[in-house]
């Protein structure tokens, strides 16, 4: 029986990304680096700042899809190199996004014309990490998925011209239309009472719950009454998954298993300015700062069925991540009226949290600097495309879009050089440099009614 835990113990490891929104949750706010929680102007508020759903009229929808791929190269102390992937070139499924919000009174609800809901739902995680089965590293990891989902049903009241608020659910749990509907982790056994090259695997499930909290500020107006410097401010609380599922070897279960994966809370606090703002023309600059806590992972420890604990002290560190973006609008086109034309960028700097003691690959986890980039094209009702088809005839029936909307975005995931050494006993494998660049890109459609 020692042995058999010994094997568990060397395949039980954090099953988490970075931070909740590493791939971004909207292709405009990801060309900018992420940082638009005090602009919050498109349906994707409901995950940066749920108080900017006031500022949305009528009835919006919006999804979207990226798609995420890159290589993660490993050194061993002896000079034996290996290369992690996503699962393939890109990550598959990837991680999207969908969003609806309804303003009140632009449906008829005089009464609570200040109200805006909706709902939305993201893959706040979806990372995928897979090493080959002959790699040094077979005994730690093989394959490491979370394909977790979140639901969050919204509320948002504008309290006075100013000043906003909103308030959200964040529903977190799996499905089984999305990878393999719970988290998994796979390695090789290094031997014991499961034989040596046997394929193991842990996987779990769970339903929890959350909310989030978000503040938006108009602190300066123009003349025409447009917001020039906003303020804003988003609590996003803790959730508690406890991962039921089982231990098997070679694909027979061998115990029913547990584990509790905590997700951090995360305060947001950013500024939005706008140097230029007037009929033709818009220049956004912001800054975020997140602070994530990842200190309340102390532990991950595996609970068997026959009452055994076997314990995984984590010990992660709280961290902070600067997110700077800008945007650049052209609102009024000459050769094509109706159009708006945006280009963006950002950055983001982002620490580790896991020690090198608790490290595992299969998760990249180093000091991470991200460059973002990316376009918007909005066709009012009053544009048309390609000059041929009005921009507003492309409902169904009655229903005519006054808004289309296409955003697309690119990111390069630029992980510092990481070298992990001192880790002792089954964990040693994990000693080496890890060198690790990600890319990812994708598009959102708008829609507005």
């Amino acid at each position: 029986m020692l042995l058999t835990l010994t094997v568990i113990v060397g395949i039980t490891a954090p099953v988490s990304a970075q931070v909740p929104r590493v791939y971004g949750q909207g292709s405009a706010a990801s060309g900018m680096g992420n940082a638009f929680a005090a602009q919050a102007d498109n349906p994707s508020a409901l995950h940066y700042n749920p108080a900017g759903m006031t500022q949305l009229r009528g009835v919006q929808l919006m999804g979207g899809l990226s798609l995420v791929g890159g290589v993660t190269d490993f050194r061993s102390p002896a000079g034996v190199t290996t290369t992690g992937d996503h699962d393939g070139t890109v990550a598959w499924p990837g991680p999207g996004h969908g969003y609806l919000t309804a303003n009140l009174q632009d449906l008829g609800v005089s009464s609570l014309g200040n109200v805006t809901v909706g709902i939305g739902i993201t893959t706040p995680f979806g990372s995928v990490m897979r090493w080959p089965d002959n790699s040094p590293l077979r005994t730690i990891t093989t394959f490491t998925a979370l394909p977790l989902f979140d639901i969050k049903p919204t509320i948002a009241y504008q309290v006075t011209q100013d000043l906003s608020i909103g308030v959200g659910a964040d529903i977190y749990t799996f499905a089984s239309f999305f990878g393999e509907g719970h988290a998994e982790l796979r390695s090789i056994s290094p031997g014991g009472l499961v034989p040596a090259g046997s394929k193991l695997e842990f996987n779990g499930k769970d339903t929890a719950a959350g909310f989030n909290v978000g503040g938006l500020y108009t602190a300066l107006r123009n003349g025409s009454g447009q917001p020039i410097a906003n303020l804003a401010v988003v609590y996003r609380s803790q959730a508690t998954l406890h991962l039921d599922g089982a231990f098997s070897a070679n694909g027979v279960k061998i115990q029913d298993a547990t584990t509790t994966l905590v997700l951090p809370q995360v305060i947001t606090g950013g500024i939005a300015l706008w140097p230029i703002r007037n009929p033709e023309r818009e220049w956004k600059v912001e800054l975020n700062v997140d602070y994530v806590g990842w200190k309340s992972v102390r532990s991950l420890d595996i609970h068997l069925a026959n009452g055994f604990t076997i314990p995984q002290p984590q010990n992660w560190k709280s961290t902070y991540t600067i997110l700077v973006g800008t945007e650049y609008r052209w609102l009024q086109l000459e050769r094509f009226p109706g159009w708006e034309v945006a280009v963006r960028g950002g950055y983001t700097n982002q620490q580790t949290q896991v020690p090198d003691l608790t490290f595992n690959p299969g998760v990249p986890s180093a000091d991470l600097h991200v460059i973002s980039g990316g376009i918007g094209l909005i066709c009012r009702e009053n544009g048309s495309f390609l000059g041929l088809i009005p921009c507003g005839s492309l409902g169904v029936g009655p229903l005519k879009p006054k808004l289309v909307g296409l955003d697309l975005f690119y990111q390069a995931f630029l992980y510092e050089p990481r070298t992990i050494s001192g880790v002792s006993g089954i964990r040693a494998p994990v000693n080496g440099r890890y060198d690790t660049t990600l890319h990812a890109g994708g598009l959102s459609v708008r829609v507005s009614f």
